[in-house]
């Protein structure tokens, strides 16, 4: 029996006003997505709990049938795993956006222009991290490059008592004066902030990129606190051999604290250019190799939202269900059973681009699945079902175990 779980991430929306009120989902050709609702089982399901943020940390550790009440401990402890930094029982982790800030002289005057100055490339991140350590870096902050515009700092005896440490993406366009945390023990970490800016609007990799028409990385932007993961190993608690697929430090933390194989992709960005195919193909390769489970995690949907681009969030979708989900299913019919399911973690609406906690739909089709479904897969198609489930754990429980 074999086992995979296609996630768009972001992919839920709220009606797009250029749309004439319809959603991407509704939009977009899906035939494969929709195939599956329509001859397996579609709904909604609650991935983000009541209390909890609606990030992808906690959305995709439900659909991954962890209860996130117990064991989440922040997003950028994930995030360090990934990058393979071992931490300490004491260390507090921030995720270390780059971002490209307006030029006001005042910082907290400055409007958040873009929380991945430009999607810049991984190598000139290293590069501007490289400096962002040697200035700041000493035997209490400890700063690691990860990928592209998302990076890891580790606070040695820190503490996760911050204040309102915003998330970048939530911001977009705003000034961001009001969302500095003003806590007493955040006041280091946003002093570092306020001095990123002139230690780096003029840094070489960044006069390079404003000659090439480019976004400068000239801030970094400290956010999503956290400790050691305590994740339960996924084999453990499902008898599961499993691999996860996925361009972002996240979820590949994931992957690696529960003891799943992440393969690396070449090519796999997180964005719309990301390489589909050699997702699909990382994901067969691994089931092929004798695992029993497989999750494939896209992030482009999401960061379309983020940047308000209706169009290429209804292409996103559409090419994840032409390259990705269409293949593997062509490929998982050639084994004696299986069973997929394909869903969002959580809505990237465009009006707000950012995330919303809001049910989203999802649908599971198992080999030889005959049922009367629904013609296609969207927000309110599913909400018709009148079929819901209250967790992400427990849709998860339902897809594994018939």
């Amino acid at each position: 029996m074999k086992f995979a779980v296609v996630l768009f991430d972001g992919m839920s929306d709220y009606p797009v006003p250029m749309f004439d009120g319809k959603t991407p989902m509704m939009l977009a050709n899906k035939p494969n997505l929709d195939k599956m609702a329509r001859y397996g089982v579609a709904g909604l399901v609650k991935t983000v709990p009541d209390g909890f943020k609606p990030g992808s940390d906690v959305a995709n550790l439900g659909v991954l049938g962890y209860d996130v009440r117990t064991c989440y401990t922040g997003r950028s402890p994930l995030e360090a795993a990934s990058i393979g930094i071992d931490l300490k029982d004491t260390d507090v982790t921030l995720r270390c956006n780059l971002v490209t800030l307006s030029e006001e002289a005042e910082y907290s005057e400055k409007t958040m222009i873009d929380y991945s100055a430009g999607d810049i490339s991984s190598a000139e991140a290293a590069e501007i991290i490289k400096t962002v350590q040697e200035h700041f870096g000493n035997d209490v902050f400890t700063f690691y490059a990860g990928v592209s515009y998302r990076h890891c700092l580790v606070w040695n005896n820190g503490t996760i008592e911050l204040g309102n440490m915003t998330p970048p993406h939530d911001i977009a366009n705003r000034v961001i004066g009001e969302f500095l945390s003003t806590a007493d023990m955040a006041t280091e970490l946003i002093r570092m902030m306020r001095e990123s800016y002139e230690l780096l609007k003029d840094h070489p990799v960044n006069v390079k990129r404003i000659s090439e028409g480019k976004r400068p990385a000239n801030s970094i932007w400290l956010w999503g606190e956290g400790t050691k993961p305590r994740l339960e190993l996924f084999k453990d608690l499902y008898a599961l051999d499993g691999s996860i697929i996925s361009a972002v430090d996240l979820l590949r933390g994931i992957g690696k604290c529960a003891g799943m194989s992440a393969p690396e992709v070449e090519g796999a960005t997180g964005y719309l250019d990301t390489n589909f195919t050699g997702k699909y193909q990382a994901a067969v390769d691994e089931l092929k190799s004798g695992k029993d489970f497989v999750y494939i995690h896209v992030e482009a949907p999401d960061e379309c939202g983020h940047r308000n681009e209706p169009e290429n969030k209804v292409r996103a979708i559409e090419l994840i269900d032409e390259l990705i989900l269409g293949p593997l299913i062509a490929e998982l019919e050639k084994f004696d059973d299986y069973a997929i399911m394909a869903l969002p973690d959580h809505p990237t609406p465009i009006v707000t681009q950012t995330h919303a906690p809001d049910p989203v739909p999802f649908a599971i089709y198992r080999k030889g699945d005959n049922n009367q479904g629904i013609d296609t897969l969207n927000e309110e198609t599913a909400k018709q079902t009148g079929i819901f489930y209250e967790s992400g754990r427990e849709l998860f429980n339902r897809f594994i175990k018939k």
